[in-house]
């Protein structure tokens, strides 16, 4: 069932033109990896999907009711914002919260949330991110895989339909990522739909069952997850891999 169903997206700024007419479709329960080269215009496209940056045309149906893109009301975004999440690149946590005031503090201010009942769906995430030891921790007090693990935790509290993750570990230390990517598998086996600007190959390959090359703004190639891989149809998306395979991802 398709959840989210992009057309023509565009977006610029000032006169360059980073977005040149995206298509893409998220059924319910896909994970799908968004790949390609720096400067491809993914975290940017990512974004608009969520209304941290506004596109300037094109087409957005989610749960089956039509927005257009250029003309999105105050409510529209809000409403789908209820129904979607964002995992950054960079945490984004507050500094002078613990983990669980990070996770709450939506729930409380946006949501209107009881407290006690805030703090108890916090407590389930983070339980199940692997932090139940680190509730009363702030940041600086975690580790950068930690953080992104609260961040996740995050996410998870508001019962999104789709999460997008921009980079979720380009911030990391290798020896961190992994424990990052196996919260995002057992949540891949658990159905959440997910949409995930990402290098990590093996990542792609493992969990991913649709994958979107990008490249100068636009989507060069889409194709099942095996399909894409073991046979990739465009040129530059063979040169990429092969750059990829002979730097060890």
């Amino acid at each position: 069932m398709s959840l989210l169903e992009i057309r023509g997206l565009r977006k610029s700024f000032g006169s360059l033109q980073v977005l040149k007419g995206i298509d893409l479709d998220v059924n319910t329960g896909d994970v799908v990896a968004v790949l390609g080269p720096s400067g491809s215009g993914k975290t940017t496209f990512l974004r608009c999907l969520n209304f941290l940056e506004r596109a300037d045309e094109g087409s957005y149906t989610f749960d089956g009711k039509v927005f257009d893109l250029g003309k999105m009301k105050k409510q529209d975004i809000a409403g789908i914002r209820r129904k979607t999440a964002f995992v950054f690149q960079n945490f984004n946590l507050f500094a002078n919260r613990t983990a669980l005031g990070n996770v709450t503090e939506g729930l409380i201010t946006a949501r209107k949330m009881t407290k006690p009942e805030a703090e108890r769906i916090g407590r389930e995430v983070l339980d199940k991110v692997g932090l139940s030891e680190r509730y009363d921790y702030y940041p600086e007090q975690l580790s950068g895989g930690q953080q992104q693990r609260v961040a996740i935790a995050r996410a998870l509290a508001t019962d999104p339909e789709i999460i997008f993750f921009d980079e979720p570990t380009s911030a990391l230390d290798p020896e961190l990522i992994g424990e990052v990517l196996n919260v995002m598998r057992e949540l891949a086996s658990e159905g959440m739909t997910m949409l995930v600007v990402t290098h990590e190959i093996s990542f792609a390959k493992q969990v991913s069952n649709r994958v979107v090359f990008m490249e100068n703004g636009m989507v060069l190639e889409a194709a099942d997850s095996g399909e894409f891989f073991a046979a990739p149809k465009e040129a530059r998306v063979r040169e990429f891999l092969r750059t990829l395979r002979e730097h060890g991802n």
